[in-house]
């Protein structure tokens, strides 16, 4: 007699509809299906369409709903009634809130531009805010990537036009061994995620070099648990062994970098360390055929290495002589690093020897015929199938970008950039730095900016001065202490706006920034400088306006609260004018639309900006007429354009090309038939060598990526930093300040150096301490999230095992972490996966009671704890009476994880330690 079994329901239904939209728990910008049931959000799922995850979701991006009905959203705009500090806040209107803002900002835009400092966090609308501020014509806009990875986008670009994540990515169909350098889990997970399991799958190998043992190293098939702050040296000593054993690619070197371009190599020359360039200012080589000087560019040149050239009883010496110099020194020999980076130099010498096995001998050979810049066809695309990823990790040190320049040398003398198996540019890239605007800083009261705040400078002349010398910005952006700061300094804005130095400021207007706790180092004085009052009793900073859609801990130091919304109702722009979803075969942009209506009176913050700019009469932002321009951000993205035909979204445009022309009406509508992205496939003939492709390079015009080809030679060396070598030796028209001369003539090097990371500050700090993102939590978003805080409720201190032992110290036990700057009361684990002389916890678990709408005794609250407390935006004092930041000296990101320590077990207290009072949010109707 068979059992009667009960039917069950395998799928059940958990919708009425499907809305098809962008993840925003992380910087993935992932395609999301939002389920949608009775006009509510029920279930997220990955869109399978989509092109950065093809259905793939992490924890994250499932637990959007939670982030979406958080108890901690803001529900309407907000006016401090008391103490800055205090969460005492009056409900008012919007106009009410408008109308505030406009009382505060109209007079300095009138009479002194340069008084409102607009810093962005997070947010992936920075062409847009950075139009705005540039419509204000104030100096002081930046967004957070200068203390978050400014050193990897800003060494990728001076060196080869495009950098990791964002910028590009490995060629995961091709490549058989694959390096991680510093990579932490909350950055690009997905697609990181999907290519270790598609290139494990072809048993390629990975190897992790990391301090910390956790993620994808957990995974790779050899942990290279480095000393934190030498990447660097162990990246140049691998190049001294390739370099030594003539496992390079000459071929490649010679063609398509400045490796064959002619030196000026006479130190008593005032052109000393430059190219030696052509009337029309192209660089010189000497060609290997004819053996007569020629522009890098011209048809049919074979440039060669080891030439040499007299030129006015001046010899001129190729920069591959140069490195050869530099790189073939024995202080580079593995024998000479390996107890500075905590890596033996035999298995330094194995990993070269990997390198170099699976480069060349494993190389590929497609067979797709091509044509180079300088109209030679080659049957083939020759492979180097080796490639590289690295981010925060190498980069928040203050010898971060020459570390990344180095890594990035390491890629092109192997040659696996922009060849089958290496490491492949996504469009829009790539783009020489001289393709980005230099950064603008003149202001006129009453007119915008006179160009872009952000940019690529070439030398002294692109500085951001005043006739004075002294810094044009608030944050010290663009000046000899970090000549190269692409992205500004957010980690010094409110530290110099509370000192007056380089001027005082009027207003703060910050945006999804939560500077009072774990996006500042110095957290406690932060927010004394946030609070602080001068001798007329008025706060040091006058006036603070805050947008966020959570009651994050800024939100108590504001003035003026206004209440943004959360990414399933709003609408957002991924541009390719800004961070677009591209994929290494295809360009792509996307959208965020509002797949349901906020239920509260909060408004999307580029719409308030939209509104705003007509208040304030911005030229950007109204017609002829004082009209305003842009009904609201929706109307900006389909309506705005930056140069003709070319606007934020490049989909669906009526015109020339895939990218180019005028945007239809209903442009939006179409991103949403479509799965919210857009994606034009790069043709096959281009898929490769994209900076030299004439095919690729045609196809980029018009697509609207730039207006003319613009083929160039990776950049080896860097000559716009030895123009800055070049000033502090006494050359030029615009000098540095005595106190910053050696500091620029070290470290402003053009080829890639290697030198401490500031751990001589007080040798009694002899541990490594380091933050890192776990891969279920996004800044501080995740670990007010309902689901999350489920797998990051609190976060102990992990110390290794050989520590453990030293110290007395067991799982539970608490311990004291002293640096230079202050002290944290901790629990500590155990793990042996670690650098044995690192310490390292989870970043932004720990919170302050009363914010995030968190229980007073939460474990993120109790026993949770930031290493910011240990950190401070200051360099110790050094008796020159100068405040030198703590930041790389070339572009100013900050040292994050330069961070020094010693640990001491003490009796258990209640919590940990620092403890502030708690916040007490109120809003009164």
């Amino acid at each position: 007699m068979a059992l009667h079994q009960p039917k069950l329901d395998t799928s059940p239904r958990v919708s009425d509809e499907i809305r098809k939209t962008t993840c925003y728990m992380c910087a993935c910008r992932c395609g999301i299906n939002v389920h949608m049931k009775s006009g509510k959000v029920s279930y997220i799922e990955g869109n399978r369409d989509h092109p950065v995850n093809k259905g793939v979701l992490c924890a994250k991006g499932s637990a959007g709903i939670m982030q979406h009905t958080a108890p901690s959203r803001l529900r309407a705009p907000l006016k401090r009634v008391g103490p800055r500090g205090s969460g005492e806040f009056k409900e008012i209107s919007w106009d009410e809130a408008l109308d505030l803002a406009t009382e505060w900002m109209a007079p300095l835009r009138d009479k002194a531009p340069e008084k409102l400092a607009f810093f962005t966090g997070r947010d992936q609308s920075q062409s847009f805010t950075s139009f705005w501020a540039q419509n204000f014509g104030t100096p002081n806009y930046a967004a957070h990537g200068g203390f978050c990875s400014v050193n990897m986008a800003t060494a990728g670009i001076y060196t080869m036009g495009g950098a990791f994540w964002e910028f590009g990515q490995p060629d995961w169909d091709h490549t058989k061994l694959f390096m991680l350098f510093g990579v932490a889990e909350d950055h690009d997970s997905n697609p990181i995620k999907m290519g270790l399991g598609k290139i494990k799958a072809r048993g390629a190998k990975v190897i992790g070099v990391n301090p910390i043992r956790t993620g994808y190293n957990a995974i790779a098939d050899e942990w290279v648990g480095i000393t934190p702050g030498t990447d660097g040296l162990f990246i140049l000593s691998l190049v001294h062994v390739l370099m030594a054993a003539g496992k390079i690619d000459l071929d490649y070197l010679s063609r398509y970098t400045n490796a064959p371009v002619l030196l000026n190599s006479d130190p008593d020359s005032a052109e000393f360390g430059l190219f030696l360039r052509d009337d029309d200012g192209k660089p010189l080589v000497i060609d290997r055929v004819s053996k007569e000087l020629a522009p890098f560019d011209r048809p049919g040149v074979r440039p060669d290495l080891s030439a040499s050239y007299d030129q006015k009883d001046i010899t001129h010496r190729t920069v591959f002589h140069r490195m050869a110099e530099r790189y073939l020194s024995p202080e580079y020999a593995p024998e000479n690093v390996a107890e500075r980076c905590g890596i033996s130099a035999a298995r330094i010498r194995s990993i070269a020897a990997e390198l170099a096995r699976v480069a060349f001998d494993e190389a590929i050979d497609l067979d797709r015929e091509w044509t180079d810049f300088r109209g030679e066809t080659h049957r083939s695309m020759i492979g180097r199938p080796v490639s590289f990823h690295a981010m925060r990790g190498i980069s928040a040190h203050s010898n971060g970008f020459q570390t990344c320049r180095a890594l990035h040398v390491l890629q092109i003398i192997l040659g696996s950039v922009e060849t089958p198996g290496g490491f492949r540019f996504k469009p829009p890239y790539p783009k020489p730095a001289e393709a980005h605007p230099k950064p603008h800083c003149n202001v006129t009261p009453g007119g915008p900016l006179d160009g872009p705040h952000l940019g690529f400078v070439q030398g002294p002349v692109d500085l951001a001065l005043k006739p004075d010398g002294s810094p044009a910005r608030i944050d010290k952006a663009f000046t000899w202490e970090n000549p190269m700061s692409a992205h500004g300094l957010m980690h010094m804005v409110i530290s110099n706006a509370h000192a007056g130095d380089p001027y005082k400021i009027d207003t703060l207007f910050l945006y999804m920034a939560n500077m009072s706790w774990n996006s500042s180092m110095n957290t406690g004085d932060v927010m004394e400088m946030l609070t602080d009052k001068g001798e007329d009793g008025e706060y040091v900073i006058p006036r603070i306006i805050y947008s966020d859609a959570y009651s994050s801990e800024m939100v108590a130091y504001a003035d003026l609260i206004l209440p943004d919304t959360t990414y399933l109702e709003r609408h957002d722009c991924i541009s390719l004018l800004d961070r677009p979803i591209c994929e290494a075969d295809a360009a792509a942009d996307a959208i965020r639309w509002p797949v349901v209506e906020p239920d509260r009176d909060v408004r999307g913050f580029q719409s308030v900006l939209c509104d705003l700019g007509t208040r304030l009469g911005l030229p950007g932002f109204v017609n002829a007429d004082g009209s305003q321009k842009y009904a609201d951000y929706a109307d900006y993205i389909v309506s705005h354009e930056r140069r003709p035909g070319i606007g934020p979204l490049a989909g669906w445009r009526v015109g020339n090309g895939p990218g180019r022309g005028e945007a239809p009406p209903d442009q939006i509508d179409r991103y949403i038939e479509n799965g919210g992205f857009w994606i034009k496939h790069i043709p096959e003939e281009c898929a490769y060598y994209k900076p030299w492709n004439s095919a690729y390079q045609d196809w980029a015009v018009e697509t609207g990526f730039y207006d003319k080809p613009q083929p160039y030679l990776f950049q080896l060396y860097v000559e716009p930093l030895r123009r800055f070598q070049l000033a502090a030796e006494g050359h030029g028209d615009r000098q540095p300040p005595e106190a910053l001369r050696d500091q620029i003539k070290e470290k402003l090097d053009p080829l890639p150096i290697w030198y401490s990371d500031g751990e001589d500050a007080d040798e009694s700090f002899d541990i490594h301490a380091l933050t890192q993102r776990p891969m279920a939590m996004y800044h501080s978003w995740g670990s007010q999230n309902a689901w999350l805080r489920q797998l990051h409720g609190q976060n102990p201190l992990y110390v290794p095992s050989n520590l453990m032992r030293e110290k007395g110290l067991q799982d539970g036990d608490w311990a004291r972490v002293s640096s230079a700057h202050g002290e944290i009361i901790v629990p500590v684990m155990e793990m042996a996966a670690l650098n044995s002389n690192t310490i390292w916890t989870w970043n932004a678990i720990g919170k302050r009671k009363g914010a995030w709408a968190l229980d007073p005794d939460a474990p993120e609250a109790r026993t949770g704890f930031l290493l910011n407390h240990l950190i401070s935006e200051l360099l110790p004092p050094k008796g020159d009476g100068l405040r030198w930041s703590n930041s790389d000296p070339v572009t100013g990101q900050a040292a994050w994880f330069d961070l020094r320590v010693r640990i001491e077990k003490v009796s258990p207290p209640d919590q940990s330690q620092p403890v502030f009072p708690p916040i007490h949010y109120s809003a009164d109707q």
